[in-house]
């Protein structure tokens, strides 16, 4: 019987148990081969743990939009952490060409994404070259909100990023921070008790809950406190909140009730007037836990809040709520999906409604937050109209364009304080409209705007469709008049028929946050009012076809959120405020502010929006270009079963001295557009194929001579 050993006969030849032979054997092969060298670049040694870096590169095209793989060199190993920020050599694909080493390519911002063991890509790959801060500034739930954000609007990673990390600032990021500030006690309701169910929104969120609710807010200037309370109710859950308003003006406003209610250090302001270091020092306070809540207007939207318990959009239908930059994201929607995604509560509140926070409410996805009838008469001023009818009649009105009515009210107020008149924005381009009933012209087949060429003809400018037989479906006239246009000197004129009195001036070259609460005449054009100490005595709401007759699907929905926040300014009708809309009294709007009910101009917009096929009802995307570029890119696209193709159409061009407008082409550039649009279910769809075949075309340079097209899902302005 042999042992379990192996032996060895006289010839050389191996005896034993198979098992046992191929095990020797084994071990004497291994024995014999060179130990394995450590893992290299260019001689210099690579970490021994996750040696691979998965890097997303600061290229906003759409064909690069995926994460290339580098090595992480051993002296870099200890800083090269997911989330911080590096430098990369970029160039076919940042790794080495076939063949050889690559030397070139240019050094290109990045943030790490992971670290791993092996990389899918076979070939050698090119090292990091720089990480530029040991800070980790992106976090996986930041980088999954911005994967979400791009995929929604058919962009690219990079592009969101650039919108949700500011730049870096060295001081900023070497300044320590503290740890967090103990929570607050839960809030005393206060005004909150006007509404409906606001104390119980109030006590859920500082119980831990996550509430989802549309917030009409009373007139007055009190929606400042009441969304600190609903912020220090949050806090005081042990969780973050986020405040995110459309500019610098009313974060200041929500900035001073936090300081009021939290003390000094309680919140962080994130606004592009801080400057860049204050601005990258706050928010790094966030990302490193020392600061819960936070209040800034629409990069704040990313702001990496930890543990985020609440999040508030003040006054969605602003057009700072939009960025206009790629991909476009609406403040509005990632505040949803943080919601959804963070288990959060949301707030969306506003003097007005629009279309999407009803159908937000319609849906179920949230409540509504609103006072009684009684709250809301005793809060609103009183509300005067004057027609066309009036106008024709008024001989004041006709000398000095101020009719007789308004000068009235404007005298009265003037001795009790000051009178905020609003004059809308000049350049808005004439558009026609009902002679009778003034409703504004629109395509039988689309329900786009109607336009008068120059060759008489009648033309829809959504879908391009030449109309030969209109008629007013509202009352079935078939005469036309030309909409109103802004006014031009309305100031020099006020200023000649009030001599006494001073005349200020807020719009685009400066616009006032205050104004004191003596009688003055204070002249402002749509979202530039300032506030006046007391509130305004009276208002006087010019030239109301000037934004009634835009060609735009929000025209009355936009007229009617630019008035009430003019109104909401002035006193209550118990202190004598008074308000005159000019602008013909039957129109649903103009109705609508009389009555202060947004809430029921919104549903029936969205009711119309839902017989028509257009958003929110629907999913939308605008795709613009030089002429001839739109119809060959979507050509090319493999758009869902149930889209519709609308145009494309001719894009008006940019007037000289005016700023482009959604939609335009640039001065002296001839352009198309065409929407698409797909029923609910199918947005994601509908961006995933645009996606494609803007990648595709921006791979190849782009066909027909290089020429760009731009994508836009959701646009805000589709007229």
């Amino acid at each position: 019987m042999s042992s379990g050993n192996g032996r060895r006969r006289a010839g050389g030849e191996e005896t034993g148990p198979p098992e046992q032979l191929a095990l020797i054997r084994d071990a004497v092969r291994k024995a014999k081969e060179p130990r394995a060298k450590p893992r290299t670049w260019r001689g210099a040694a690579l970490a021994e743990e996750l040696p691979v870096a998965r890097v997303v590169v600061d290229k906003g095209v759409l064909h690069l939009d995926r994460y290339f793989d580098y090595a992480v060199p051993e002296e870099l190993d200890a800083v090269a952490r997911p989330g911080v920020r590096v430098r990369v050599r970029f160039g076919a694909g940042g790794r080495t060409v076939r063949g050889g080493r690559r030397e070139g390519g240019a050094l290109i911002d990045g943030y790490l994404v992971e670290r791993v063991a092996e990389s899918d890509y076979r070939g050698p790959l090119a090292a990091l070259a720089q990480v530029v801060s040991p800070e980790p500034v992106l976090s996986p739930e930041l980088l999954a909100l911005a994967r979400a954000v791009a995929d929604r609007y058919a962009g690219s990673l990079a592009d969101v990023l650039q919108l949700a990390v500011p730049p870096r600032h060295a001081r900023a990021e070497a300044a320590e921070t503290g740890p967090p500030p103990p929570p607050p006690p839960a809030p005393d309701p206060g005004s909150w008790r006007s509404y409906g169910r606001g104390e119980d929104f109030l006590r859920s969120l500082a119980s831990g809950g996550a509430p989802r609710a549309v917030w009409t807010a009373l007139p007055g200037p009190r929606w400042a406190e009441e969304t600190a309370r609903a912020v220090q109710a949050t806090l005081a859950s042990g969780r973050g909140a986020l405040v995110v308003v459309p500019a610098g003006r009313p974060a200041a406003r929500v900035d001073a009730a936090l300081r009021a209610l939290l003390g000094e250090g309680g919140h962080a302001l994130l606004t592009a007037d801080a400057g860049q270091e204050r601005r990258y020092r706050e928010w790094l306070a966030v990302r490193r836990g020392a600061v819960r809540a936070v209040v800034g207007t629409r990069a704040a939207m990313f702001a990496p809040v930890q543990n985020l318990g609440l999040v508030v959009v003040w006054d969605d239908g602003d057009s700072g709520h939009s960025d206009e930059h790629a991909p476009f994201p609406h403040v509005r929607e990632v505040l949803e999906l943080r919601a959804t995604r963070d288990k959060c509560a949301f707030l969306l509140g506003s003097w007005g409604c629009t279309v999407e926070a009803a159908q937000l409410v319609e849906s179920g996805w949230a409540v509504p937050l609103a006072a009684d009838r009684e709250q809301v008469r005793a809060a609103a001023p009183l509300v005067r109209t004057v027609g066309d009818g009036d106008l024709a009649r008024d001989g004041a009105a006709r000398a000095a364009r101020l009719p007789t009515l308004a000068w009235e009210v404007v005298r009265d107020g003037l001795r009790r304080g000051p009178v905020l008149v609003q004059v809308p924005r000049r350049g808005y381009v004439p558009r026609l409209a009902c002679e009778r009933c003034r409703e504004p012209a629109r395509c039988r087949h689309c329900a786009g705007p109607l336009a008068a060429q120059e060759a008489g003809e009648l033309r829809c400018g959504w879908c391009g469709r030449e109309e030969t037989a209109w008629h007013c479906g509202a009352c079935g006239g078939f005469r036309l008049r030309a909409s109103v246009v802004g006014a031009r000197r309305t100031a020099e004129e006020l200023g000649r028929a009030f001599p006494a009195v001073p005349v200020r001036t807020s719009g685009r070259e400066q616009v006032l946050d205050t104004v004191p609460g003596t009688p003055a005449l204070v002249v402002s054009t749509p979202g530039a009012e300032p506030v006046a100490e007391g509130g305004y005595a009276a208002a006087v709401l010019l030239d109301g076809w000037a934004m009634l007759g835009r060609p735009d699907l929000r025209a009355s929905e936009e007229a009617l959120r630019r008035w009430l926040g003019a109104a909401a300014l002035v006193r209550p009708q118990s202190a004598g405020g008074t308000v005159v809309v000019v602008a013909e009294p039957t129109l649903r709007p103009v109705q609508a502010l009389v009555r202060w009910d947004p809430v029921g101009h919104a549903l029936r917009e969205l009711a119309e929006r839902a017989e028509l096929g257009f958003p929110p009802v629907s999913r939308m995307a605008a795709v613009s270009g030089p002429a001839g570029a739109v119809p060959e890119f979507l050509d090319g696209v493999q758009l869902p079963s149930d889209a519709e193709v609308l145009g494309p159409v001719p894009l008006p061009v940019t007037e000289a001295g005016r700023p482009r407008r959604t939609g335009e082409a640039p001065g002296g550039e001839p352009g198309e557009r065409a929407l698409v649009r797909v029923p609910p279910g199918s947005g994601a769809a509908l961006a995933s194929a645009l996606k494609t075949a803007l990648a595709a075309r921006t791979a190849r340079g782009g066909s027909g001579g290089g020429q760009t097209v731009r994508v836009r899902v959701d646009p805000p302005d589709i007229g």
